[in-house]
C-alpha cells in the first residue's frame, strides 16, 4: 500500500511537459506566420521599388559624351541595373509595346536615346529621386535633356509602404508581447506542479544551481522541440501556399527564413529558460505553507 502511494506520488511529481510543448509550438507558430508576412512585405515592396525604370534621355549623339554620362551613372551608389538604349534599341521598344508604327509617316527614327537605369530601393523615394536627377542634369546640362520617371506611382508605393510598414510593426509589437506572456504563462503553469518537488529537494540539501540547473536544460531541450514544431508547421503552409499560388516561389529568400527560424529559435528557447529559471527561484524563496 506504502509502495503504491509512494508511486503515485513519484508519477504526480513527474513533470508534465507535453501541454507546454504544444502551447508554445502554437504561440510561436502564430509569431512565425506573422513574422513571415513581414519579411515577404518588405521583399515585396523592395521588388517594386527596384522595378521602377528612370530614363536618362540624351540629346546628344557623341560618342565620347555618351559613355562619360553612361561611366558616370553606372558608378553611382544608387544605381541596382542599367542599360544604354540606341535610338534602334528605342525603336524595338516602341514597336514591341504595341505602339502604332510611325515608319510609313517619317523616315528618320524620332525617338532619342537614353541610358535607363533601375535604382536600388532605398532611392526609390520622391525626394531622393528628386536629388538624383538635379545632379545628373546639372552635371551634364548639354548631354541630359531630362530625367523621366513615374512620380505619382513612386509617391504611392512610398506611402502605401511607410501605412503598411506601420502597421504590421504595431500588430508584431502587440503580438510579441501576447507571445511572450502566453508562452511565460504556458512554462509557469507547468512549473506549478513540480513547486513541492523543487522546495524537497532544497530541504534535503541541495543547493539552488543544482535544483535549477536540470531543469533550465530541460527548458532548453522543450524550447528546442516546440521552436522546431513550429517551424515545421510554418515551412508547410509555406509549401502549401505555393503549391496554390505558384508566382509565391518567387518571394523565396533563404536570407529571410534564416532570420524567421533564427529568430523563433531564440525566442522559443530564451523565455523557455527564463520563465522556468524565475519560477524556480520564486518556488525556492517561498516557504513550504506558502505552495499549498
Amino acid at each position: 500500500m506504502a509502495q503504491q502511494h509512494g508511486k503515485a506520488s513519484m508519477k504526480r511529481s513527474k513533470p508534465s511537459y507535453l501541454y507546454s510543448i504544444i502551447g508554445v509550438a502554437l504561440v510561436l507558430f502564430i509569431l512565425g506566420v506573422l513574422g513571415w508576412i513581414f519579411l515577404n512585405f518588405h521583399k515585396v515592396g523592395t521588388t517594386l521599388r527596384e522595378n521602377i525604370q528612370i530614363h536618362a534621355w540624351l540629346n546628344t549623339s557623341n560618342k565620347k559624351s555618351i559613355d562619360s554620362v553612361q561611366a558616370f551613372i553606372g558608378a553611382q551608389p544608387y544605381v541596382k541595373s542599367m542599360e544604354y538604349v540606341t535610338k534602334e534599341k528605342a525603336r524595338e521598344i516602341y514597336n514591341k509595346d504595341g505602339n502604332e508604327s510611325w515608319e510609313k509617316i517619317l523616315t528618320d527614327n524620332p525617338l532619342p536615346e537614353s541610358i535607363d537605369f533601375f535604382a536600388k530601393a532605398e532611392y526609390v523615394n520622391k525626394d531622393s529621386l528628386e536629388i538624383i536627377s538635379q545632379s545628373l542634369a546639372a552635371r551634364f546640362p548639354t548631354a541630359i535633356s531630362e530625367i523621366q520617371y513615374p512620380k505619382d506611382l513612386v509617391v504611392t508605393i512610398t506611402d502605401r509602404a511607410r501605412k503598411i510598414g506601420i502597421a504590421l510593426l504595431i500588430i508584431a509589437i502587440l503580438l510579441s508581447t501576447v507571445v511572450m506572456v502566453s508562452i511565460d504563462s504556458t512554462i509557469r503553469l507547468a512549473m506549478f506542479s513540480n513547486r513541492f518537488l523543487i522546495k524537497t529537494m532544497q530541504m534535503v540539501g541541495a543547493t539552488r544551481g543544482f535544483i535549477a540547473r536540470p531543469m533550465n536544460l530541460r527548458a532548453i531541450i522543450n524550447g528546442l522541440i516546440s521552436s522546431a514544431i513550429a517551424i515545421a508547421a510554418i515551412w508547410a503552409v509555406i509549401i502549401w501556399l505555393e503549391t496554390y499560388i505558384p508566382d509565391m516561389v518567387a518571394l523565396r529568400d533563404t536570407r529571410n527564413y534564416l532570420i524567421l527560424f533564427g529568430s523563433i529559435i531564440l525566442i522559443g528557447v530564451g523565455i523557455s529558460v527564463y520563465s522556468t529559471h524565475r519560477s524556480v527561484m520564486k518556488y525556492l524563496k517561498m516557504k513550504l505553507d506558502e505552495l499549498y
